[in-house]
């Protein structure tokens, strides 16, 4: 059911519509926490560690993957809120283009590349191998990672979060299946989560294309729509590749900082796994509501509603900013026991290192939830090329506290990496919002005097 948010209280709306979101990040964060609940419980702490050693390597390259698709969602959900159909058609078919060609490109080069990024995240010892097994498996999923996201971020763009979420939930409980079977029936190991996560999320990318095909035109594929357009494939790649390369940026800070760590002694390799995943959970409202606010933002930006755009941003922002405290005090005093949802309580020294680690992030979670607000704020109102220099900065900041002061202060210097880069990149994410904004109500002082 498609959904217009040009009219209401904002709000409402942005709630209204980050609520299947979120449950359905939830559930997409299931994939990977049942996945170490599975491998941790079953297969050890070891084997925990091989299937997180990589994974600021998977956010950089399916991090690509997903905002580029949200990208794609800006223009649709722009012509959807202007009411001009024949336009979102034809952006829906490049975005297909668009995204067949980076689904065969990006898997053919990473699977090729699986093994010389094992050996750049410094993997080493008992884990490399089940490291690299899991690490493909991944990669090779690719095409499935993009195809759902494409579809889940059309839906989005009309209105719709709860069809995506509907499958996700579906898929969830088969990964749960899937996992069980290749790792207790068939013992394939840390490949058998990588397979399970695999499978289920092409089950929920099969099941969102046949839905949108029966229930919404304004998405069908048709023979009418085969026609290439310059400018909307040019619009496309002007809004999507800089989401993406944004994610991917942010990305190779991570990586830097991971490998830092994976320097360090097995113990803090556990932890950061087991870490990553409670920092991604805790971050799924953040997203939700961020993206909430991106569509509300570009609707109404198509509508020529500017003070709607600034007002959805404004209270957008400050209902991040208040689950992002609210969340920061959950972890810092129940971190070390949140992280015995993948750890066996005997794994004492893993534990206290997650506690340490959880506290010291939970003090700044406030400036996190701003972050993610402003800068899909930055995007939404058609501004993705600023927005980039955000996760350039993070970059940058993760990169100099990892080379500089993790070999003087090691775990400790970790258990603060990520905060400088949030708090770095949420001064620059305020600042270029509020011009934004003001860019766009000047837009407005046009239109009206045009009129007149």
């Amino acid at each position: 059911m498609t959904k217009s948010m040009t009219e209401g209280n904002p709000v409402k709306l942005i709630l209204g519509f980050s609520l299947p979101l979120l449950l359905g990040s939830l559930l997409q964060q299931a994939y990977n926490l049942i996945d170490a609940t599975i491998v941790g419980r079953i297969l050890g702490a070891d084997a925990l560690g091989a299937v997180g050693a990589s994974s600021s390597v998977q956010f950089l390259v399916l991090g690509f993957c997903i905002g580029t698709c949200s990208g794609f969602g800006i223009p649709m959900a722009k012509y959807f809120g202007a009411e001009q159909p024949d336009r979102l058609r034809t952006t829906v078919f490049h975005s297909y283009l668009l995204t067949g060609v980076f689904a065969v490109v990006l898997t053919l080069v990473t699977c090729l590349m699986c093994g010389k990024i094992i050996d750049i995240m410094q993997v080493t010892g008992n884990i490399c191998k089940d490291a690299y097994n899991y690490l493909f498996i991944i990669l090779a999923g690719i095409p499935f990672t993009l195809f759902y996201n494409l579809l889940s971020s059309m839906l989005r763009a009309i209105g719709d979060s709860k069809t995506p979420f509907i499958f996700l939930a579906v898929s969830a409980v088969l990964n749960v299946i899937l996992d069980l079977l290749f790792i207790v029936v068939v013992p394939l190991g840390c490949m058998g989560a990588g397979i399970a996560t695999v499978m289920a999320q092409a089950c929920s990318g099969i099941a969102c294309f046949v839905v949108i095909q029966k229930k919404y035109p304004l998405l069908k594929l048709s023979k009418d729509i085969y026609k290439f357009n310059g400018h909307a494939l040019r619009e496309l790649i002007i809004m999507g590749v800089p989401m993406g390369l944004q994610f991917s940026i942010t990305a190779i800070g991570s990586m830097v900082m991971q490998s830092a760590n994976n320097s360090l002694e097995d113990v803090y390799i556990s932890a950061f796994a087991v870490t990553s995943k409670l920092k991604q959970l805790a971050m799924c409202p953040f997203e939700a509501v961020a993206t909430g606010i991106s569509v509300f933002s570009s609707q109404n930006l198509g509508a020529e509603n500017y003070d709607r755009v600034k007002k959805g941003i404004i209270q957008g922002t400050a209902i991040n900013a208040i689950y992002g405290i609210i969340i920061g005090i959950v972890l810092i005093f129940c971190g070390r026991t949140l992280s015995m949802m993948f750890l066996d309580s005997s794994e004492t020294a893993v534990l206290d290192a997650c506690g340490v680690y959880m506290k010291c992030v939970g003090y700044f979670y406030w400036a996190l939830g701003i972050l993610f607000a402003c800068r899909m704020s930055v995007q939404g109102i058609g501004f993705s090329g600023l927005a980039i220099f955000s996760g350039v900065l993070e970059m940058f900041a993760r990169i100099i506290v990892s080379r500089k002061f993790v070999p003087i202060y090691r775990f400790g210097a970790i258990c603060y990496t990520d905060q400088v880069a949030w708090v770095v990149a949420t001064t620059y994410c305020v600042i270029i919002c509020v011009l934004c904004v003001k860019k766009v109500s000047t837009k407005k002082v046009i239109h009206e005097k045009i009129k007149v």
